[in-house]
C-alpha cells in the first residue's frame, strides 16, 4: 500500500505520474488529454494540484509552455515595429484611445498586427506563472520586442508587467524551494547508483580547494552585486550603490501607493485620509414613516395656536 502523502512531499511514485504527467501536459496543453493518456482521470492530479503549490506552479508553466508550442506555427514571418510578429488568425481587438497628426484623440480599433488589450492579458497572465518574457510574449502570439516597446511606451503596462513578473519569479522559487525538499524525489536518482570513486588529489590541492570556497560557505564574502567591479572608481561605486538605494526606495513608494489605494477603495484610513468619510445614513421619507406616534389621528386640536407643554397648556396671562 503507498504511503499517503503530506502537503509538503509527494511519495516517489507520486512524483514520477506528476512528472509524466507535466511531460504531457507541455505537449497538449489539456489536463484531461493527458491524464487520460497516461490512464488516470483527471480530479487525480487537480486534487494534487489544490493542495501543493509547487506543482500548481508547474502546471500553470507547463500551460505557458503548451500555449507557445501551438501557437508557433501560425505566426507568420517577423517584420519591424509594434506588432513585429503578425497573427492573421487573432480577431480585431478593442478600441483603445488614439491621439492622430493633429492631436485629436479617436478612438480606433487596433489591426490584426498590433496588440490590443487581450494580448496584453494574455502576456501578463503567461508572465505571472513561468517569469519568462520571450515564452510569454510567445503564447500571447507576438514576439518579445513588442512587448518591451509597449512596456517603454505605457507606464501603467510597465508596472503590470513588474508585478507579474515578480509573480512569475515567486511562483518558480515557490517551485524550486518545493524542489529542494528531500521528499520532492526530484533530484535523488543519483542515489540508487554507486557513487564514483573520489580522483586522486594532493593535501595541497585539497587545501587550495577548501580555500578558494572558504568565503563562500561561511557566508564572509561581499554580495556580487555590492561589490566593486573591475576598473571602477571609487566615486562610481557609491553612486551605483546609491542609484540602487534609490531605486529600491521607489519600488517601496509604488508598493506602498498601491496598498493606500487599496485601502481607500474600501473605505479604511489612508496616510493622506487618516478619517474617511462614513456611508451616508439612508433613511426612507420621514412622511412615509406610520406607527410611530400613539396619537389619534382624527382627533381635532383643542386651540391649535397653543402649544403644548409636558402635557399643560400655556394661558395667555396678564401682569
Amino acid at each position: 500500500m503507498p504511503r499517503p502523502s503530506t502537503p509538503d512531499q509527494f511519495t516517489r511514485r507520486q512524483a514520477a505520474q506528476n512528472a509524466a504527467f507535466l511531460a504531457a501536459l507541455r505537449r497538449t496543453g489539456n489536463a484531461r488529454e493527458a491524464a487520460r493518456a497516461l490512464g488516470y482521470n483527471r480530479s487525480t492530479f487537480t486534487k494534487r494540484r489544490a493542495a501543493h503549490p509547487a506543482f500548481a506552479a508547474k502546471w500553470d508553466a507547463a500551460l505557458a509552455f503548451a500555449s507557445a508550442a501551438l501557437n508557433l506555427p501560425s505566426r507568420l514571418r517577423e517584420g519591424a515595429g509594434e506588432g513585429s510578429a503578425k497573427n492573421a488568425d487573432l480577431p480585431t481587438g478593442t478600441p483603445t484611445t488614439t491621439r492622430t497628426a493633429n492631436g485629436r484623440l479617436q478612438l480606433r480599433r487596433p489591426p490584426a498586427n498590433r496588440l490590443d488589450h487581450a494580448a496584453e492579458q494574455a502576456f501578463l497572465t503567461a508572465l505571472s506563472a513561468t517569469a519568462n518574457i520571450r515564452l510569454s510574449a510567445a503564447a500571447a502570439g507576438f514576439s518579445h520586442s513588442a512587448f518591451y516597446a509597449r512596456r517603454k511606451a505605457s507606464p501603467a503596462f510597465a508596472r503590470e508587467m513588474r508585478l507579474a513578473l515578480e509573480a512569475g519569479y515567486e511562483q518558480v522559487e515557490s517551485a524550486l524551494l518545493a524542489g529542494s525538499l528531500p521528499g520532492a524525489h526530484d533530484h535523488d536518482e543519483w542515489r540508487h547508483n554507486d557513487p564514483p570513486p573520489i580522483p586522486p588529489m594532493t593535501a595541497n590541492q585539497a587545501l587550495q580547494l577548501l580555500h578558494l570556497h572558504a568565503k563562500t560557505v561561511h557566508l564572509q564574502e561581499e554580495p556580487p552585486h555590492i561589490k566593486r567591479r573591475r576598473g571602477e572608481s571609487s566615486e562610481a561605486h557609491s553612486y551605483r550603490l546609491t542609484a540602487m538605494y534609490e531605486a529600491r526606495q521607489a519600488l517601496d513608494r509604488e508598493a506602498f501607493d498601491l496598498a493606500e489605494a487599496a485601502r481607500n477603495e474600501r473605505g479604511e484610513p489612508t496616510l493622506t485620509n487618516p478619517y474617511p468619510t462614513p456611508n451616508p445614513v439612508r433613511l426612507p421619507a420621514l412622511d412615509q414613516v406610520t406607527g410611530w406616534s400613539k396619537a389619534d389621528p382624527t382627533k381635532v386640536a383643542h386651540d391649535p395656536d397653543v402649544a403644548l407643554f409636558g402635557g399643560w397648556r400655556l394661558k395667555d396671562r396678564t401682569s
